[in-house]
């Protein structure tokens, strides 16, 4: 049986039918009950890629896209190409086998096949649809020898002026060992002929990064900056016989998490204070000498030149990928061009919510008012983050009855607002305590910097647990009023982000609940102080009750579906993969529970096989937006309940890290939270269906019917909202 198999749209496995699936009976804790984590990455990277191979999307999108793929594949080589070497490594004598039953050596070859096929694909596409697009649109991105002489006689000057002085030519030979060449940087490999010489030398240079990649031409399009560093060349080289020039670039592998690694290697360890900084530090200097997990090198390159860098580097020959088009495809995100909005999406303007419309400006305290008369649900990026979650953070740390701020730092932007107003907030003799997660993956540099410039401004600052991720996204306002102190929280599902709220779909929720609030700040003395609370109230915590409560609400449809009452689950998430869990959802299925699940990137649960899945459906919702948001609902006997929060159904998530979930009891967000699941169902334009045997099919319109995209449904449906007809919460908290 097949273990899992990436996605291609409307095309079927090679190796398993969907006959073949149903006439084979599953043993539940079988490996090939589950689909390998890996291909499952992969196969969410093929409906990635139907996106920008798909001729109804505007064309600068469709080339956003390209880069998006060029970005995740270097994600991919770097974190689970890694992960799969380093397991190799360190299990030779141990052949344990993966999710879907495939050996580690398995598994890399697999994934080994598939990377190298999308990345073919993603070629292709680039140079035979997307750049000759560019060029009938009047922004052509042209190969240096289309230039004329007037194109070219401007690049070579742009090359002395701006380019050369910075470039550095690093030669091979007895005397010059080969040099280091970094993590995703773009590298020319230069085979020069001296006169009178017998032999090439080879040369390395380095292509800028603090040059722009698309050099724009005088009277219109583009040249990449490599192409004008290689023809010319022979000014850095002017005695030089003859010059070849190859393009190649080196992907490394990140290394584990530190907490993960003290967790899995060394439960007896004791950290001094302090220490995760230097650790992290560490980890980042030894990221840049880590093993090769992919080596890309132009298609022109020369097969005995290709195995002479990779033995340079150390690196597998499988591993090298040869393109024929761009290396470096994530750089086509930075590819903006001025007007040309008929090559783009509609632009969309997030609105603020219609209870925070009328908020004053310059009165901090409206917020606070407005947020005790009830709940507010937030969907971002239809509601505006501005004007509703920047807005409570920057109003409390003006507003002089406010003693206390908390927050959750996991990823934040550079020159973060709500850095600032936290600055601002210490300044004012308010009490700020921030936990920063600095293990972030890839944002670790970031993160302690952030750090140190809260410390010097007053800010209590802990950086993370010990053992754990924190990737709680929570905010806590601890403000003095006539009738005593009162908590204001803000339970999200996003990080406080205000670039990331603007391009990833996430739900948070503004409450002044006192109970909630109590829980919330008992968790945050936990973050904090690094002791356990006795108990969460209303939150469920991971690593402390989080998986039991989703096993006893999963246990719980189990028995209504037994004893006849309305029984059912549905989720939305951005990954499935832990084990445990999805056999409990094994054993609900089989109970008759029907579940429906919204899982944007990796499944490893096998939906709608009969004898195992049959009541399972598993949908993947793809859009311009990159959908983030986790809801929970369980039917509860005909009495749903729904919870929103910080964890996928993950292993990391339930087992290794500060996660956070909490109910939702507001009769009007609830059905809110229905609706919002609802618009999801009924997309049958941009969801795509799992099949038995591990595909994804995309969800196309009945002839005649209206495309419904639930995030175009979403942007309608939150813009047309007036005021005066929103109906608040009837619950208050005043």
């Amino acid at each position: 049986m097949v273990s899992g198999l990436p996605a291609e749209k409307n095309v079927g496995p090679e190796k398993a039918t969907t006959a073949e699936v149903k006439s084979k009976k599953i043993d539940i804790d079988s490996p090939d009950t589950l689909i390998n984590r890996e291909l499952s990455w992969l196969s969410f990277a093929r409906r990635v890629l139907a996106l920008a191979e798909d001729p109804d999307l505007p064309l600068l999108e469709r080339v956003k896209f390209a880069g998006i793929m060029g970005m995740l594949y270097d994600e991919f080589a770097m974190k689970r190409m890694g992960g799969i070497k380093r397991k190799i490594e360190k299990g030779k004598k141990k052949k344990k086998l993966s999710h879907g039953g495939l050996t580690p050596d398995e598994e890399l070859e697999a994934c080994r096949k598939e990377l190298h096929k999308q990345a073919h694909l993603v070629s292709r596409l680039v140079q035979d649809e997307l750049r000759p697009a560019l060029a009938a649109a009047g922004i052509p991105i042209m190969e240096y020898a289309q230039l004329n002489e007037q194109q070219q006689a401007q690049m070579q000057r742009y090359f002395r002026e701006s380019v050369e002085p910075i470039l550095t030519p690093l030669a091979v030979d007895a005397s010059h060992p080969f040099p280091f060449i970094s993590n995703l940087g773009l590298n020319i490999a230069v085979e020069v002929t001296e006169t009178k010489k017998k032999r090439n030398r080879f040369v390395r240079i380095k292509v800028p990064a603090n040059r722009p990649r698309w050099v724009p031409l005088p009277g219109g399009g583009y040249v990449p900056l490599e192409q004008i560093i290689a023809s010319n060349l022979k000014l850095l080289f002017p005695k030089a016989a003859g010059l070849n020039c190859y393009l190649f670039r080196v992907t490394r592998g990140a290394k584990d998490d530190p907490w993960e690694r003290i967790c899995l290697e060394d439960d007896e360890a004791e950290l001094a204070p302090g220490c995760i900084i230097g650790m992290v530090t560490a980890e980042l200097t030894a990221r840049k000498f880590a093993g090769v997990t992919r080596l890309q090198m132009s298609a022109d390159t020369p097969k005995k030149l290709q195995h002479w860098i990779a033995a340079q580097l150390n690196a597998d020959p499988q591993d090298i990928i040869l393109t024929e088009s761009f290396l470096g495809l994530a750089d086509l995100m930075g590819f903006q061009v001025e007007g040309y909005p008929e090559l783009r999406d509609p632009p969309h303007e997030p609105v603020t919510h219609p209870r925070l419309c009328l908020l004053d400006p310059d009165d901090p305290a409206e917020i606070f008012t407005e947020i005790r008369r009830g709940d507010i649900l937030l969907h971002h990026p239809y509601h505006s983050f501005d004007s509703s979650t920047l807005h409570f953070l920057q109003s409390a740390a003006v507003d002089p009855h406010v003693l206390a701020i908390k927050l959750t730092i996991y990823r934040t932007s550079s020159q973060s607002p709500i850095i600032q107003a936290l600055v601002e907030a210490a300044r004012q003799g308010k009490q700020v305590a921030v936990l920063v997660e600095i293990t972030a993956r890839f944002d670790e540099a970031p993160n302690i910097a952030w750090g140190r410039l809260l410390e010097q401004e007053g800010v209590h600052v802990a950086y993370g647990m010990e053992r754990l991720k924190t990737h709680v996204k929570l905010a806590l306002v601890v403000r003095e009023e006539q009738d005593g102190i009162r908590r204001y929280v803000h339970v999200g599902t996003g990080n406080y982000h205000t670039g990331t709220a603007r391009i990833y779909e996430d739900l948070g929720i503004l409450s002044c609940d006192q109970e909630l609030g109590a829980n919330v700040a008992a968790l945050f003395n936990e973050l904090t102080g690094a002791m356990p609370s006795p108990g969460y109230g209303k939150l469920m915590v991971a690593p402390h009750n989080l998986r039991e409560h989703f096993t006893e609400l999963i246990h719980r449809e189990i028995q209504h579906s037994q004893e006849g009452r309305p029984a059912g689950i549905r989720a939305k998430m951005n990954q499935l993969q832990d084990m445990r869990t999805v056999r409990e959802l094994y054993r609900a299925s089989q109970a008759g529970v029907p579940i429906s699940l919204n899982v944007r990137g990796l499944c490893c649960l096998r939906a709608g096989v009969p004898g195992l899945s049959e009541n399972i459906r598993v949908f993947s919702t793809l859009g311009r937006f990159l959908e983030h948001g986790r809801i929970y609902r369980f039917e509860n006997g005909g009495n749903p309940e729904f919870f929103i929060g910080s964890a996928d159904w993950m292993r990391r998530n339930l087992d290794r890290r500060m996660e956070t979930m909490m109910p939702v009891t507001d009769p009007q967000l609830k059905q809110e939270l229905e609706e919002t699941l609802q618009v999801y169902e009924n997309d049958n334009c941009s969801a795509w269906d799992m099949q038995p045997d591990g595909r994804y099919i995309q969800r196309r319109p009945l002839k005649g019917e209206a495309c419904r995209a639930a995030q175009e449904v979403f942007i309608n449906l939150i813009s047309s909202q007036s005021l005066p007809g929103y109906k608040v919460s009837q619950k208050s908290h005043v």
